[in-house]
């Protein structure tokens, strides 16, 4: 093609999306070159031409070709206009053909280990586009402050702060963050911690597999709360312990019932997922002077204690704790956007030191602009605005909820006493949850089947969770109507 004028037909603009004009002409080209399909010395459209193909105005094609121009993908000739320049900045490395015969290797035999071992939470990616997504741990972006954090993003860009989160957080995390943590979050819970016996991670989700990692292996027992979240009862079952499964009641887990021999029991004492039963004061102390004396650890997974619009929260589990020998896994995930993926670990130093090495091994660290973010986010007070918004709506929420599920004759099996974000939904003894979380998606209606949060139950399951962080005001009794309406059509 060296020479060669290459065909405006190649561009193509989406005027719907959320890519500026300019930019959608600058990825045509980039991705051309960098795959080969236009080689050095092509001769682009000119900008008239290409403009009047494109129905846009002449100066976005002639900025789109400059700023390419200064990248040193394309280079101007004198009166002729732009071409691909002879050396773009690719890699260098020669792309070959698709491997169409990939599915043709036997995989099962390859791989040294199957990680779907649970049932999946699958959440449709446009569930935006639903008009009734009862979906729990969504967000809603009109009670986010986008501005607060693209501020202190920006701030996190400036020069002192880049040296600082451009470098290798290996050995230590974000101090500012840490910081934060240990003064303002741990106390609200009444934990009290040193920077030393905190570890921050990518989630809630990769501090517990750092846990299991630490403290499991073949031939150890662990103890899980059933109903439970099946990304806990799936890192448990991985880690080829055994494992023991002890059903809640509405206090959440019953000490009595621990087997003899255990080294980890796993709980969420102060908000039961998915039930959101809290464990009362008794049980904790039982709990705690069981593990002394059947020498094991709690492993504490506290979430979603911010939204507490009905009550105050119970402190954590690890406010109690004396010994050590509870880890407290913590959040931010939750209360602000499940795509932020920032949450911490609180254990003796011993345990962090070890953990902090995993986690190198694994992912090195959590991104370093990431917790400066955040970290400027909650220090100026932008955390604490957002949840105040946050836990106003989520009460006008609770309430309209509630009585729209009392209306509509659904039983309440279980909802946090200091409020949350969603109701656990128990439905008549033939009811199979699958079936109709499949039936209600087709008239616009999202909610959670609860058998994932089953794991030793391969039966139907009658349970099943509506949360309402992401779901309008206005839009909630009929959801619930529909809801209710399916499950008596059922038949």
């Amino acid at each position: 093609m060296v020479g060669s004028t290459v065909s405006e037909t190649i561009f193509f603009l989406d005027r719907t999306g959320h890519a500026g004009l300019q930019a959608q002409i600058r990825e045509t080209i980039v991705s051309a070159v960098l795959s080969g399909r236009l080689a050095a010395g092509a001769r682009l459209p000119s900008s008239r031409k290409l403009a009047a193909y494109l129905n846009i105005s002449r100066i976005t094609v002639t900025l789109a070709y400059q700023e390419l121009a200064s990248q040193g993908y394309i280079e101007a000739e004198k009166r002729s206009g732009y071409r691909v320049a002879g050396k773009p900045p690719t890699t260098g490395i020669a792309i070959g053909a698709a491997h169409t015969e990939a599915d043709t290797i036997d995989w099962s035999a390859k791989l040294c280990s199957t990680f779907i071992v649970a049932k999946q939470m699958r959440k449709p990616l446009d569930w935006r586009a639903y008009p009734y997504p009862f979906l729990y741990g969504q967000m809603d972006p009109s009670l986010f402050d986008l501005t607060a954090w693209r501020d202190c993003a920006r701030r996190a860009l400036g020069r002192e702060d880049f040296e600082l989160m451009a470098g290798d957080f290996a050995a230590s995390d974000d101090v500012q963050l840490v910081n934060y943590i240990c003064s303002r979050t741990l106390p609200g819970r009444g934990i009290r911690a040193s920077p030393d016996e905190i570890l921050v991670t990518v989630g809630a989700q990769n501090a517990l597999w750092i846990v299991i990692q630490l403290l499991l292996r073949q031939g150890s027992h662990a103890v899980c709360e059933n109903p439970c979240h099946p990304d806990m009862s799936a890192s448990l079952r991985l880690s080829g312990a055994e494992v023991t499964v002890i059903d809640v009641d509405k206090e959440g887990l019953p000490p009595t019932a621990l087997p003899d021999k255990v080294d980890a029991v796993f709980v969420t004492p102060s908000h039961h997922s998915p039930t959101g039963a809290t464990m009362p004061l008794d049980r904790r102390a039982a709990l705690l002077e069981a593990a002394a004396s059947k020498d094991f650890i709690i492993v504490e997974d506290d979430y979603e204690f911010e939204m507490s619009f009905l009550a105050p929260p119970s402190p954590a589990l690890k406010a109690f704790d004396r010994s050590g020998r509870v880890f407290y896994i913590g959040s931010f995930s939750k209360s602000l956007f499940p795509g932020l993926r920032l949450g911490y670990l609180v254990a003796p130093a011993a345990v962090i030191r070890e953990a902090r090495a995993l986690r190198a091994l694994m992912l090195r660290h959590p991104p370093g602009h990431l917790q400066r973010t955040a970290a400027y986010f909650l220090a100026l007070g932008h955390y604490d605005a957002v949840l105040h918004r946050m836990r106003e709506e989520y009460h006008r929420r609770h309430i309209i909820m509630a009585a729209a599920l009392r209306d509509a004759g659904l039983r309440i099996a279980g909802s946090a006493a200091f409020g949350g974000t969603s109701f656990w939904i128990e439905g008549p003894d033939d009811l199979d949850a699958d079936l109709l979380m499949n039936a209600l998606r087709l008239e616009g209606v999202l909610i959670e089947s609860g058998s994932p949060f089953f794991p030793k139950d391969d039966g139907p399951c009658r349970f099943f969770r509506m949360g309402y962080s992401s779901i309008a005001r206005s839009r909630i009794a009929d959801g619930v109507a529909l809801t209710a309406a399916r499950i008596a059509d059922r038949a």
